[in-house]
């Protein structure tokens, strides 16, 4: 699952300065800087367009940059790196989807104040911004371009809040012609470019879905694809781009899924990317000359791209991180690309294929930040209460050792069934920078390991993943660098929940809980899913459990029926737009902990929803995380009037 203090956050530029301090270290330990959170968080983000981001005339991208604060669509000169603002939202996330493949206009997609009921906005060269998805409540989604380029589609649920049609949007008026009106709870999952075949998912069970095709020049009527008398999991990664393939993911044939292809014409069905871990995408150039995949090889996703007329792999330049989004010019000489590491934020890069030279778009890291005190994480494995061994990502700080005990952190992602990966993270950098060890535990649930391990959490939340939670902290303090007495837990959405659990139901284990938007009442959760997630509906019942039939479980495995056992001090965080946990569930555990006489903060962000979209709020949330932890983790005396943060208790 993917944002004010109840107290309320007031004067965080002055409060929150890009200067450094120092910490009192012992005379052994070479003094390093510690960052404050706006430091860290004045980093830039930066994300390639899906579909035409190059100009026509191969001269400039189209990404998406939190530059401002917040993300807006700017324009980048592949020569000199100048950004261009395309827009420019103070208040509203927008994020860019394409470029037109013809002209200088720019789709984009945006919320408001975080609430998901995503719109789909044209940017016209003139400046004048169109809602193609005019209406109130509803959702929408790019879907992709048209062969001809003469359309695009989207999917829309304002007929029904439950079900997403597909419709073919001209580029001469927005007008909308619906192409498949969904009656029965399908997922779309693709069209080809020629428009004639649409892919369809059946979501029978969290472990078992269908891959369905509608040929719309034919009867137009679903037809199974993939048949199987067994639970098989199937995604669909693309049609190739002359329209002949449809590109499938599935686990029928092994603990991972692999790419394999079906013959439109014929129905045949042929391997194409077979790895030891997940295949996480298959994408095409525009010609088709070039195939991208992605291997989620242990958290860390390494890029494949062939030739497809040779079958030879292009080499790309030696460069020092992870590259995704790989995205070819519309002349196919050159592509971009965005390379993240542990210590770096994504920054964007132009590759000539026929040279193999490369060209540094961005400098996204903070030029405040010594990058060489940043610290890169560590994939390790630790045994859990049944011996199983479960993975995760060690954040050590520069100055830990014996002689200088650190206190630590276990960290959980969200999801159900996410997965802490290699990569940037400026939490965790804050954290660590700041004296505090970092697990990020993949505990059994989580995504990457395979089906087994995936599924070793069904209706055990709050059971089996918690001991694991529990076994990370066991194994932070076998580490002779790490202060066992002073071991706490954070964690955000799924992780927030987890958080809730150890708290309430292994309350001897950790000193303190970050919980950022988790869930605290699986039985209100479930029930209030949001409409536009009805497909997977059955999917989270069969995972968590059904509000009607499993209420007793669910009340048994939710931390505010059990917040009487929370004994240690809190820390919430929640977004007042939030559609998914949504803020009373962050009110109601606060209430219940505080009438323990435990000490909770509570910061409640009025703009944001199940995450974060403005620089502003993560840099407050960072702050006030740090000074929640040196006070009552570390035992720091913090001068509350000097952050201009209000703290409640």
């Amino acid at each position: 699952m993917n944002k004010p203090l109840m107290f309320v956050v007031v004067g965080l530029i002055s409060a929150c300065s890009p200067e450094t301090v120092q910490e009192t270290l012992p005379a052994s330990v070479a003094p390093l800087p510690t960052y404050e959170a706006a430091t860290i968080y004045n980093s830039t983000s930066v994300f390639q367009a899906d579909d035409y981001g190059w100009s026509s005339d191969d001269k400039t991208l189209l990404v998406g940059s939190n530059e401002s604060g917040i993300y807006n669509v700017y324009r980048v000169d592949v020569e000199t790196g100048v950004f261009t603002a395309m827009t420019h939202s103070t208040d509203d996330a927008i994020f860019v989807v394409s470029g037109f493949p013809n002209d200088d206009r720019v789709i984009y997609h945006a919320d408001k104040g975080g609430d998901e009921l995503d719109h789909i906005f044209v940017l016209e060269a003139t400046g004048e911004v169109i809602d193609v998805t005019p209406g109130e409540g509803l959702k929408a989604n790019f879907e992709g371009w048209g062969k001809s380029r003469k359309h695009f589609f989207i999917t829309s649920n304002q007929r029904d809040p439950l079900a997403f049609d597909l419709f073919r949007v001209s580029i001469d008026d927005y007008s909308l012609e619906m192409i498949f009106e969904n009656n029965n709870g399908w997922t779309f999952a693709g069209t080809s470019s020629n428009g004639q075949y649409l892919a369809l998912i059946k979501q029978q069970s969290n472990t078992d879905n269908d891959i369905y095709l509608v040929d719309t020049l034919g009867d137009a009527k679903p037809k199974l694809i993939t048949p199987n008398e067994h639970d098989i999991d199937y995604v669909v990664y693309a049609f190739t781009k002359d329209d002949l393939q449809l590109v499938f993911g599935t686990n029928e044939h092994g603990e991972f899924r692999q790419a394999w292809t079906y013959e439109l014409q014929t129905g045949e069905i042929l391997p194409l990317v077979q790895a030891n871990w997940d295949v996480s995408f298959v994408s095409y150039s525009e010609s088709g000359r070039y195939r991208v995949s992605g291997v989620n090889n242990d958290a860390t996703m390494q890029v494949s791209i062939m030739a497809r007329e040779s079958g030879d792999e292009l080499k790309l330049p030696e460069l020092n991180g992870n590259p995704g989004q790989i995205r070819f010019s519309r002349n196919e000489k050159k592509l971009s690309l965005v390379l993240n590491s542990d210590t770096s934020p994504s920054d964007l890069y132009i590759v000539d294929l026929a040279t193999g030279n490369s060209q540094r778009l961005t400098n996204s890291l903070n030029p405040e930040i010594d990058e060489s005190v940043l610290v890169n994480g560590e994939v390790i494995r630790y045994p859990s209460f049944d011996e199983l061994q479960i993975p995760g990502i060690l954040y050590r700080p520069n100055n830990a050792n014996a002689g200088n005990k650190v206190p630590a952190l276990v960290w959980v992602h969200g999801g159900p069934g996410g997965q802490s990966r290699t990569g940037y993270r400026p939490m965790i950098q804050l954290l660590v920078n700041h004296g505090y060890a970092v697990l990020a535990a993949n505990n059994r649930g989580s995504s990457g390991y395979g089906k087994t391990f995936f599924h070793m959490d069904d209706r055990k939340h709050g059971e089996v993943d918690l001991d694991d939670i529990v076994f990370a902290k066991n194994y932070l303090s076998t580490l002779d660098w790490v202060d066992a007495n002073r071991v706490g837990i954070i964690g955000g959405s799924y992780g927030g929940y987890m958080v809730g659990a150890a708290l309430a139901f292994r309350p001897d284990e950790f000193e303190v809980g970050v919980n950022i938007f988790g869930v605290m009442n699986w039985v209100r959760t479930l029930e209030s899913i949001p409409p536009w997630w009805d497909a997977r509906r059955k999917s989270l019942h069969d995972e968590l459990g059904n509000p009607e039939t499993d209420k007793d479980r669910l009340t048994r495995i939710s931390p505010l029926f059990h917040a009487e056992n929370i004994r240690v001090p809190l820390l919430v965080v929640q977004g007042a737009n939030d559609p998914r946990v949504l803020k009373i569930e962050s009110d109601e555990i606060v209430k219940a902990v505080r009438e323990n006489g435990v000490p909770v903060d509570y910061i409640v962000f009025d703009d944001e929803g199940h995450g974060f979209s403005k620089r502003v709020n993560e840099i407050a949330t960072g702050h006030a995380i740090i000074s929640f932890l040196d006070r009552e983790l570390k035992g720091k005396s913090i001068d509350q009037k000097a952050t201009g943060l209000k703290v409640g208790h």
